[in-house]
């Protein structure tokens, strides 16, 4: 008999410990975010707050959103230029990497040897960063759902980053959800491919089981509310439970039953492994194109 899920420690006390070993709050230098757009936004506002001291940052964006300029009042500098920006100790870049190189030619000024550049830029190398910026190259591959503090990234540092340069991005990083760290920057690729890319066909997810209700006759609105909280509720269960996915999988199929009759579909050949291995091999390929 197949035990219920267990659950981690509920998210309070998780937010409570991490608040409190937040080191964020002993970051000293001083952070420079090029491109305040969704994901640049989105990292700016877990790190304040997260604890990190405003006036340590500063923001370079052509066009500043209002919530980014009401940020002035608590201290982050806007739109500063090199002799008014002082000692960058880390610069974030956060443009669109179709932009990077006319973008990272204004922003190479602001770098120097001792200065630790973060890129979270689809498909740009550490050599094309380290060609257009200088400075020790983090390069990380975060998702969108860092924009409700749960995303994830994948972060990978060229050889002449500090043990402490590594610890700030880290930090700077984690502020929207987890981290992991690989040593081989090749895998970026299916990173990007498997969590960059992944919250898309999650939400695809949602809007064909949606349709498919509609198919079945329910009521489209009730279709896709259906859709959409199972969806959200789902990937919460395999947020807090401690067993496999494929563990709360056969714990919802009974033998003989409805869901088993559907994953006969779903699991059969060809079937969604099948479609999957594509679909990540196709991402993958484009991911290495665009490093090109």
């Amino acid at each position: 008999m197949v035990m219920g899920p267990r659950f981690r420690g509920d998210d309070s006390e998780f937010v409570a410990t991490a608040m409190a070993n937040n080191p964020l709050q002993d970051i000293t230098g001083t952070i420079l975010l090029a491109g305040a757009g969704k994901m640049g936004g989105a990292m700016l506002t877990g790190w304040l707050a997260g604890g990190l001291d405003p006036r340590r940052v500063a923001v370079i964006d052509p066009h500043i959103a209002p919530e980014i300029s009401a940020l002035a009042a608590k201290g982050v500098v806007l739109n500063p230029d090199v002799t008014t920006a002082g000692t960058i100790d880390t610069l974030v870049v956060a443009v669109k990497p179709q932009l990077f190189r006319e973008a990272g030619a204004k922003l190479k000024p602001f770098v120097s040897d001792k200065t630790s550049v973060v890129s979270i830029m689809a498909g740009t190398t550490i050599a094309s960063l380290q060609e257009v910026c200088g400075g020790a190259v983090v390069r990380a591959m975060p998702n969108t759902p860092a924009a409700i503090g749960r995303g994830i990234t994948v972060a990978v540092a060229a050889n002449n980053v500090s043990p402490a340069q590594r610890a700030v991005a880290d930090a700077l990083l984690r502020a929207t959800g987890s981290v992991e760290w690989v040593d081989d920057e090749a895998l970026m690729d299916a990173v990007t491919a498997v969590s960059g890319s992944g919250p898309a066909y999650v939400f695809l997810l949602a809007e064909e089981l949606a349709r498919a209700g509609v198919e079945a006759g329910l009521p489209e609105a009730l279709a896709m509310r259906l859709a959409r909280e199972t969806v959200a509720g789902s990937g919460e269960l395999l947020h807090r439970s401690e067993l496999p996915s494929s563990t709360l999988r056969q714990n919802v199929t009974s033998p003989g039953g409805t869901t088993a009759a559907a994953l006969g579909v779903l699991m059969g050949e060809p079937g969604l492994r099948d479609l999957m291995i594509r679909a990540i091999a196709a991402a993958t390929k484009r991911s290495k194109e665009l490093a090109k």
